[in-house]
């Protein structure tokens, strides 16, 4: 066996897959982008057969590059978007529906149902969740009332569901193992964080029959082995972590009170809480961080919906710059927004509100308003999100923030992270290997096969790439703090309300 580790990281908008060395470096890279498909207003969908083809496309590509064959690859480590929601019939692993997307908006009303009802306090304590459409439970049971042939597959036991991490260890292993790791179970609104297990009385709640759902496994240990044909000898499947959860783990925050921060499509925050669960007084998530050597590990989060995406945005909606790339020269080119706020509450807003209803809105415009002060307020809004979502975790938590850590296509942005440490007050760092995420997944893969005995072994290959420093004064960050405020105030007012 090879001391290489083959890490798939299958995000929301492409699979990836990334070849780590022993010493943490990068041997090789793939990606393939995969279609989104929206057949209604607030509906995403992904088709899970194209997730498989090209996840498996490229991690053989991957391979190739690298030079390397299955004979040298230690072990494969799974990352994942989270959340998103596959239901296939057991007999042939046929997806019976499109996998329903995280992003996915359909199932409010029915969130708001459950949040009425006798177990909306129950589900709060036990998933360390709030009811949102966001989860996968409440996706699954849609599933199970709308597709006609679901009930019956499941009545007749040959229904699965799976998060992606789920559908990719199935996929991998011939449809030998159905399993999935804590840090994602934690994810489904169904699974009680205090044991790990799957909670009976929610199922019941949401009308899900425990026999559709994988066994819950820790985050480092070895599933079982890929099926010989995918890549020509059997390979270890030996690490899955949810993405927001891996990129904690390689960020190497693995001490109470160290933070991470994402900036992808969204924006998520991660802040390591140790062996017990931090119940949120400020609409943060409790999550399972991780599992490994029989220790359990615990995080809070904040979602932020919209983070890279608002750049996006900025590309293909207003059209104001050909690439994303273009966006930090654009804004750089005024000193400041001239008093222009940007709400991106395109899909409503998480946490710390938690408001579906929310809609994106512009603030402040004047005649001497241009396009440079809209991509500079939109890139700033990202950072305004970040803040908000620190502030409840340092009250949760009461916990002093000594930096925090970040990664994600969105980090690379100069002017973002120095506008990030001023909001803050803190030290932003920027890891060198900005990949993050792949990175846990290989970490966790490789401590269960022995290629690095604890993550400590792995902590000289950390490396800082840039430090930005705290450089405002206090009273500006107030002032810029209120004007977003009052923004985001204007961004939940709802017609009639």
């Amino acid at each position: 066996m090879g001391s290489a580790i083959l890490a798939l990281d299958q995000g929301t908008t492409s699979s990836r897959a990334i070849v780590f060395a022993a010493d943490g470096s990068i041997l090789a890279v793939a990606q393939k982008e995969f279609a989104q498909h929206f057949p209604q207003p607030g509906w995403v969908e992904h088709d899970a057969e194209e997730i498989w083809k090209t996840q498996l496309a490229v991690a053989r590509s991957a391979l190739k590059k690298s030079g390397l064959s299955a004979a040298d690859i230690a072990g494969i480590g799974i990352t994942n978007q989270r959340e998103t929601t596959v239901l296939w019939d057991r007999r042939d692993g046929r997806p019976i529906h499109h996998a329903i997307v995280w992003q996915d908006r359909r199932t409010a009303e029915h969130c708001g149902r459950l949040q009425q009802g006798q177990y909306a306090e129950a589900f709060r304590e036990r998933t360390g969740l709030v009811l949102d459409s966001y989860f996968s439970g409440t996706k699954v049971a849609w599933m199970l009332k709308h597709v006609p042939e679901a009930r019956q597959l499941a009545r007749d036991g040959h229904l699965a569901f799976g998060t992606i991490d789920t559908w990719l260890l199935w996929k991998l292993t011939g449809g030998r193992v159905h399993a999935t790791d804590v840090s994602n179970a934690s994810r489904t609104l169904m699974c009680n964080i205090h044991d790990l297990t799957w909670d009976s009385e929610l199922l019941r709640a949401l009308q899900v029959p425990q026999s559709v759902l994988p066994q819950i496994v820790s985050s480092s240990e070895v599933y079982g082995e890929t099926d010989s044909t995918l890549f020509g000898r059997p390979i270890p499947v030996a690490g899955i972590a949810g993405d927001q959860q891996a990129a904690l783990f390689g960020q190497l925050c693995n001490k109470p009170g160290m933070v991470k921060n994402t900036y992808g499509t969204g924006c998520f925050m991660l802040m390591n809480t140790g062996r017990q669960p931090q119940a949120s007084a400020n609409n943060l998530l409790t999550t399972v961080a991780w599992k490994r050597a029989g220790q359990t590990e615990y995080a809070l989060e904040g979602s932020v919906f919209i983070a890279g995406a608002v750049v996006q945005w900025l590309r293909d909606g207003l059209g104001i710059i050909r690439r994303s790339a273009d966006v930090e020269q654009l804004a750089a080119s005024v000193p400041d927004s001239g008093g222009v706020y940007v709400v991106p509450a395109f899909a409503g807003l998480g946490a710390p509100h938690w408001d579906p209803f929310a809609r994106g809105l512009i603030s402040g415009l004047t005649r001497g308003s241009g396009k440079a002060h809209i991509a500079r307020a939109a890139l700033e809004s990202i950072a305004f999100q970040v803040a908000d979502v620190l502030d409840c975790m340092k009250n949760d938590s009461g916990i002093r923030i000594r930096s925090l850590r970040v990664d994600g296509g969105a980090a690379a942005n100069d002017l973002l992270m120095q506008f990030q440490a001023d909001l803050l007050g803190v030290p932003v760092i920027r890891s060198r290997v900005t990949e993050s995420t792949a990175m846990g997944a290989a970490l966790l893969a490789g401590l269960a096969v022995g290629v690095w005995k604890s993550p400590q072994d792995f902590e000289s290959h950390w490396q800082i790439d840039r430090t930005f420093e705290p450089a405002r004064g206090r009273a500006e960050v107030k002032a810029l703090r209120a004007g977003w405020n009052e923004a985001l105030g204007r961004a939940k007012l709802q017609p009639g309300g």
